[in-house]
């Protein structure tokens, strides 16, 4: 990739952080989207444990790049690569959102496995200000975890909505107050980072097959899914950590 850096990588022990920086908004296309996937795919064969996606700039992602679809919408098939890339990876991906967090933003946010947000931050699927519906998996997701009456609510009228109302939807898991942002974002990945990040593969595997699926597919997928707990080193460190200073949190550093 030449230029100016749209994504820029760090890490942090466990944690990898990418933070967005395609000016001035973030917007959703492309580029940027095809910037994250190749950063989520380092930082997996680099060994993260867990990545934060954030925003150096003033809002998280005010939307998608429609200047990009100009010529028709998506191709399909790569907007599914886009999905799969966030979802199969067998990381914690964690959302720390600020400013604004519209359209395909919000999509980007749905995609990870949890999402902190700061208190004035505003959040909403607004397309259909512009004659649209979410493009990329957001009617879908927010109906999984919110419900379809408020998915369509959230997706028909457009509107923003403050981060402490989609929490109480089922839609975002933690709201901070805008100063301690970065500071909660760090401890929770953190937290993330330092747990067994094989059984937390699985975990989210399941879940991502019992939102689609139901709970009998996951069921049938769940004893192959587990397999490569039983010879990670994360259980071995479990099972000393267990043995030596009884129930309580091991510290977990290798696959």
């Amino acid at each position: 990739m030449t230029g100016e850096p749209l994504v820029i990588r760090e890490e942090r022990g466990p944690v990898t952080i990418l933070t967005m920086v395609y000016k001035p908004l973030n917007l959703i296309g492309p580029k940027l989207g095809g910037a994250l996937v190749e950063q989520l795919e380092i930082a997996k064969d680099a060994g993260a444990r867990a990545i934060v996606i954030r925003s150096g700039l003033k809002h998280f992602s005010a939307g998608a790049d429609l200047l990009s679809f100009a010529g028709g919408p998506p191709a399909g098939k790569d907007t599914l690569k886009f999905l799969d890339a966030f979802e199969s990876l067998p990381i914690p991906i964690i959302a720390s959102i600020h400013g604004a967090c519209l359209g395909g933003g919000f999509e980007l946010a749905l995609l990870c496995d949890y999402i902190i947000a700061g208190q004035s931050a505003q959040i909403g699927s607004v397309e259909s200000q512009l004659g649209l519906n979410p493009l990329a998996g957001a009617v879908q997701r927010q109906t999984a975890r919110a419900g379809a009456l408020r998915a369509k609510e959230i997706s028909m009228l457009g509107r923003r909505y403050d981060p402490a109302t989609l929490e109480r939807w089922n839609l975002i898991n933690q709201v901070v107050a805008d100063d301690e942002l970065e500071a909660k974002t760090l401890e929770i990945a953190a937290e993330f980072g330092n747990g067994p990040t094989v059984a937390h593969a699985a975990t989210k595997a399941l879940a991502n097959i019992a939102e689609r699926r139901g709970v009998a597919a996951a069921d049938e997928a769940m004893a192959e899914l587990q397999q490569p707990i039983w010879t990670s080193e994360d259980l071995k460190t479990g099972f000393m950590s267990f043995q030596a200073n009884g129930p309580g949190k091991a510290h977990f550093q290798g696959r």
